[in-house]
């Protein structure tokens, strides 16, 4: 198994302490449980508190010191961003997301880096009231002036065309980055948040705490949720024959590095969709053990 370079451990350990314009980041909910690039858990997440980004780029390794500018609130300015033009800017933009579901994060990244105003609608994860209107029932769903868009690499597809209609949608080594992180990436963060009964624990019961749920509602969240995920995640580990979590998870991250081969983005001089998908998919997991564990290797 390949080790974390000291500057990738750095640039690592920057995602995790980032704080978010709104808050700080909290605990992952269940992760890519339900398709490749939208979320319907077992026990579907609740709300909680997500990164913005807002701040000044800080060039240390591509989507993972995407996460570092992300982290410099405190520089945050609008020149960071790259906003498209008046007349192209997505008008009555709504967000329907569980907030710590990665697909959403993906979809979040690219609205935030573009400065495109939108609303955020919180699912709740037991009734899903708030998307019946709708016959597609995993998250996100995004609709833009009424129009309703689903699958999170599509919604950024077509929000990517129309605010840059003249550009070409993607290039090779972008389009297979993307699909990386849809294919394999997402695919090795459940082993490792629900690795065993404690870290699932530790994931639910932030999730019970913060949640839209009754006291009732919050028992059974936490306890059913974290068995659920925790068997989910053992067969998710069979599934893409994972034999070491962390290993996966350290291996994943050391893929993406060398990918950058010493860029600050995949993108050059800053970041692609690539980039903001890497980014939107890791940041779930800043403040659980497995990202603690990811940045701490070789610290």
């Amino acid at each position: 198994m390949r080790s974390l370079r000291p500057a990738q451990t750095l640039a690592l350990r920057s995602l995790l302490s980032a704080r978010a314009l709104h808050g700080a980041a909290s605990p992952a909910a269940p992760a890519a449980a339900g398709g490749a690039r939208g979320c319907a858990p077992l026990v579907p997440p609740p709300r909680l508190p997500l990164p913005s980004s807002r701040a000044v780029p800080a060039g240390v390794a591509g989507a993972v010191s995407f996460s570092l500018t992300f982290a410099t609130v405190a520089a945050a300015e609008a020149k960071a961003k790259e906003r498209p033009p008046t007349d192209l800017l997505p008008q009555n933009v709504v967000l329907y997301q569980y907030q710590a579901c990665p697909f959403c994060n993906k979809v979040r990244a690219f609205l935030d880096y573009h400065d495109i105003p939108y609303k955020v609608v919180e699912v709740n994860p037991l009734s899903k009231k708030e998307i019946k209107w709708s016959d597609y029932k995993k998250v996100p769903i995004l609709t833009v002036d009424g129009e309703q868009l689903v699958d999170s690499s599509d919604i950024i597809n077509i929000l990517q065309h129309r605010i840059k209609p003249d550009d070409k949608l993607t290039d090779e080594d972008e389009a297979k980055w993307r699909r990386w992180v849809d294919e394999h990436l997402v695919h090795v963060l459940s082993p490792n948040i629900y690795r065993t009964t404690s870290e699932a624990l530790e994931a639910f019961d932030y999730i019970a705490k913060h949640g839209n749920f009754s006291f009732t509602e919050r028992f059974a969240v936490k306890y059913a949720g974290a068995v659920a995920m925790y068997m989910v995640s053992k067969k998710l580990k069979k599934k893409y024959n994972i034999t070491d979590e962390r290993a996966s998870l350290y291996d994943a991250a050391n893929t993406w590095v060398e990918a950058l081969n010493g860029r600050d983005f995949l993108g050059g001089s800053k970041p692609n969709l690539a980039d903001l998908a890497v980014f939107g998919v890791l940041r779930p997991i800043r403040y659980l053990r497995a990202g603690k564990d990811m940045v701490e290797k070789n610290r």
